[in-house]
């Protein structure tokens, strides 16, 4: 585990195609997140909102690594620490997690579109996932803004059918037929999909970007206040704070720095929604 690192040859890749795997990467402690895994779920009524998942629609916890410290402390692990810092800088945010009992297919997307702040995804899945059963699909070049192909699947990917006489699943894409203990780490902006599957994948994601200059800092904020759709109050969730040593503050300083406004974002949607977002 100390000795892992990414090659130039691994970082090169990422930002040429936007995505990296890491098969077994966390396998020697999958058993004990799993397990903290379903704690959680278990500790918030099962499902979505509180209350048992369905098996209808995705169940969505946001903040869910926060809540465990048990998972906060994923943010230490030399592993997960050595992918951030090497393609963000060692000053990286660490922006949040979600925790998920996905329902079959989920279309083609991006989860979001950043032109000079690089924000990635590393998504752990606890399930055996073949591409037929709900495994990630990615496009590999998916990410870059500006360049003709990208911009193209942008516009034009949720409507295959149409343009180019296909439906989703049959888009030409990288499936990732994962086993519990292997991660994923994708660009925000690269377009990702899964099709087929059980009423109850297991998948919880860390998200990171690069520290945000002062100039930007409204940027910041603005991106943040998309978490009021989840009804959370802060930048985080408690236990990741209150466990957090002078490293893993480094890491969430900025974040809580601009988090003023959320609170009342918060509660404006509470007004409006009849549950929390299911991403």
């Amino acid at each position: 585990m100390s000795t892992f690192h990414l090659t130039d040859q691994q970082v090169s890749f990422f930002h040429t195609f936007g995505y990296l795997s890491f098969p077994s990467l966390m396998a020697n402690c999958i058993d004990e997140i799993e397990s903290a895994f379903e704690a959680l779920w278990g500790e918030n009524g099962g499902g979505h909102n509180g209350q048992p998942h369905d098996g209808k629609a995705r169940s969505c916890i946001a903040q869910f690594v926060d809540r465990s410290e048990q998972l906060s402390a994923l943010l230490d692990d030399p592993r997960i620490l050595r992918i951030t810092k090497t393609l963000l800088g060692d000053d990286f945010n660490y922006m949040g997690s979600d925790g998920n009992y996905y329902v079959g297919d989920t279309k083609w997307h991006s989860d979001g579109w950043h032109d000079e702040i690089l924000h990635i995804k590393i998504a752990f899945y606890l399930d055996s996932l073949t591409r037929s059963t709900g495994s990630l699909r990615v496009i590999p070049g998916s990410h870059l803004p500006g360049d003709g192909y990208a911009d193209l699947l942008s516009q034009q990917t949720n409507k295959s059918q149409e343009v180019w006489g296909i439906s989703g699943q049959q888009i030409p894409a990288v499936a990732f037929e994962t086993q519990p203990g292997d991660i994923v780490c994708f660009n925000h902006n690269t377009k990702h999909a899964a099709f087929g599957g059980s009423s109850r994948r297991r998948m919880f994601t860390m998200n990171f970007c690069q520290r945000y200059p002062e100039d930007k800092l409204e940027d910041l904020r603005n991106y943040m206040s998309g978490g009021a759709r989840f009804w959370v109050k802060r930048g985080y969730g408690e236990a990741i704070i209150r466990t957090a040593g002078p490293e893993r503050m480094k890491h969430l300083e900025q974040k809580l720095a601009n988090d003023g406004h959320l609170a009342e974002l918060s509660r404006q949607a509470r007004k409006t929604m009849s549950e929390p977002s299911r991403g």
